[in-house]
């Protein structure tokens, strides 16, 4: 037996005349194919959750249906789900049912991998910054900093726009690169 929620119940019983009946129709196909389903209200709309995932949905609006397949991979996005004005509009069972075990599919096969952004090399030193460092002894220091934080010192001198502001610049780094403390020191909390 379909575990449905009352309140996609009321959904439909409050979606106008032309929508219920392509409403309680996705609905009936999604419970026919995915019995194992559970009914759920997510975001104000009817959705159709497998082990606490989303697998599809539905909304009904002033002058259509949408039905809409979680993480779907079609291309063309939601085609002929997105204004359904009729049932005579309503797309071709079999196209449905296929969507449907396809979302079904997704949730239980690995997840693809996401791309790791590349890394920003960390820029070179500009030649006064480089000094500065070795004439108060923290050289060693700033090579030990992680690529990130020593990126952020550099960038910070090198897009000083005066040369005063560039040397006002490497004294705060060298001050605070000597008392072990990152570019941005301040918002870190403790």
């Amino acid at each position: 037996m379909p575990t449905t929620d009352p309140r996609i119940d009321d959904h439909i019983a409050k979606a106008g005349a032309f929508a219920r009946p392509i409403l309680k129709r996705f609905r009936a196909i999604v419970h026919r194919e995915v019995p194992e389903c559970v009914e759920a209200i997510k975001w104000g709309m009817p959705h159709f959750t497998l082990a606490g995932k989303n697998i599809a949905g539905m909304a009904a609006f002033k002058a259509h249906v949408s039905v809409f397949f979680h993480h779907d991979e079609q291309p063309g996005g939601t085609g002929p789900f997105r204004k359904i004005a009729s049932l005579d509009e309503f797309p071709d069972e079999g196209i449905v049912v296929e969507r449907l075990r396809a979302a079904v599919a997704r949730l239980s096969g690995p997840k693809p991998a996401k791309p790791r952004a590349a890394i920003k090399p960390v820029p070179d030193l500009p030649d006064s910054f480089r000094s500065a460092l070795v004439a108060a002894d923290c050289g060693e220091r700033f090579a030990a900093m992680p690529p990130g934080q020593r990126r952020e010192y550099i960038e910070w001198i090198v897009e000083a726009k005066t040369d005063a502001t560039r040397s006002k610049r490497v004294a705060q780094a060298v001050e605070w690169i000597g008392e072990g403390k990152s570019r941005n020191w301040k918002y870190q909390k403790c």
